[in-house]
């Protein structure tokens, strides 16, 4: 996600920006977990939503 919220585009949903705080706490509720574990599937797999996603077992 851009820095500015009104400029989200398709691109910005297809990785997690584990720096901006807004973010973490968009994919922690879009995935239903906490931040922690969050951070923990993206230091496994990386940035891509998509496999963080499938590493947690949401879709």
């Amino acid at each position: 996600m851009p820095d500015d919220l009104k400029q989200a585009g398709a691109q910005d949903r297809t990785r997690i920006n584990l720096d901006e705080p807004y973010e973490v706490r968009y994919w922690a509720q879009r995935f239903d977990v906490s931040e922690e574990a969050l951070r923990q599937a993206v230091a496994q797999v990386g940035v891509s939503a998509q496999a963080v996603a499938e590493h947690l077992g949401k879709k």
